[in-house]
């Protein structure tokens, strides 16, 4: 048999299907027809577990909700971004002219121009930004790329710290080896894999506990900590709440989540999803068969569980996070937490 016809390793501890639990459903017109099963955990302000379903000790390749750790990676290495250019290192944005002109002033700042981004070239993700560069004869660019701003960031790094730029992707690249460092600190864990994410850059696998854990110490570093870790966390956390609109896209749903119920939101690809309450209330959310609204909503469910989000406020947000099933293009049911 060929390599590439091999069955892939499993890596470290990597969870077993058996032991998932159901996070989510969907219902159309008023017959089950999805179960979301995976993983999860809620921690309280203070750190402390408050409970888990599944196997939150596993790893994971968190995807895109390392975005804030590699933010204070690159802000620790020198990058100077103002509050809303943080936020856009952060991102999965949707590619419109309000983020392209935040990313493009990034890599201005650090004397450099979007020929510079290593992510592959892609369209925007929101219909209007992509109809219009249709319309004018545009085609994909790296700088449409929902991961653009994360890499701006990095390059802006590199740009202030004297490291190449033409290789900031690669996992041995000074940058990478420091973002490493930093997911480590803040997750309380060694990274025992590396893997390749969409964009190209490096994804560390972590446990869900451990994510869980680093978005906890964003959520409550202090500016004004002694620590500059925790001040370039606290930053970036800030920035984040501060804009949430750049994170994701009017109308999106991290985006909503974030406007509508006082917290912050970031979902990775694959079916993972972060939030943390106001109060510091954190959960990570796995779903196994990689749906990442089925995680967005069991997120919101488990901070409904340990009171940190009001119910009725819950479900008003989920209303505006891309939770209703159609049917013949009108509302026939929904997708809801079942934890």
């Amino acid at each position: 048999m060929s390599d590439s016809l091999r069955a892939p390793r499993l890596v470290g501890g990597t969870f077993e299907a058996s032991a998932a639990v159901e996070l989510a459903v969907a219902d159309r017109s008023g017959f089950l027809e999805n179960r979301h099963v995976g993983s999860a955990v809620v921690l309280s302000p203070d750190g402390e577990r408050m409970f888990s379903l599944g196997s939150p000790d596993a790893e994971i390749l968190a995807r895109s909700t390392l975005k804030p750790f590699q933010a204070v990676a690159s802000i620790g290495a020198g990058a100077r971004l103002d509050g809303v250019q943080t936020a856009l290192a952060t991102a999965s944005h949707a590619g419109t002219a309000e983020h392209l002109e935040v990313v493009r002033r990034i890599l201005a700042d650090a004397g450099l121009d979007e020929t510079a981004l290593r992510c592959p070239p892609a369209l925007p993700a929101d219909r209007a930004s992509r109809d219009e560069v249709l319309r004018s004869g545009g085609a994909p660019a790296s700088i449409y790329m929902e991961c653009s701003g994360k890499h701006a960031g990095m390059l802006a790094a590199c740009a202030a710290s004297g490291w190449t730029t033409a290789d900031y992707t690669d996992q041995r690249h000074p940058l990478q080896q420091h973002v490493r460092d930093v997911i480590e600190r803040l997750t309380g864990e060694k990274v025992s894999h590396v893997a390749v994410d969409g964009c190209g850059a490096p994804v560390f696998a972590v446990t869900l506990a451990g994510l869980a854990r680093g978005i906890q110490r964003l959520a409550t570093a202090s500016e004004q900590s002694p620590f500059a870790l925790f001040r370039n966390a606290a930053w970036v956390h800030r920035s984040a709440r501060e804009h949430p609109w750049a994170i994701s896209g009017h109308g999106r749903p991290d985006t909503v989540l974030m406007e509508t119920l006082d917290c912050y939101a970031k979902a990775g690809a694959d079916g993972v999803m972060t939030m943390a309450a106001s109060d510091g209330t954190t959960v990570a959310v796995k779903v196994l068969d990689g749906s990442v609204p089925a995680a967005r909503v069991a997120a919101v469910g488990l901070l409904v569980k340990a009171g940190a989000v009001d119910a009725a406020a819950a479900s008003a947000a989920l209303d505006g996070a891309d939770t209703t099933i159609l049917g013949g293009g009108a509302p026939v049911g929904r997708l809801r937490p079942v934890v």
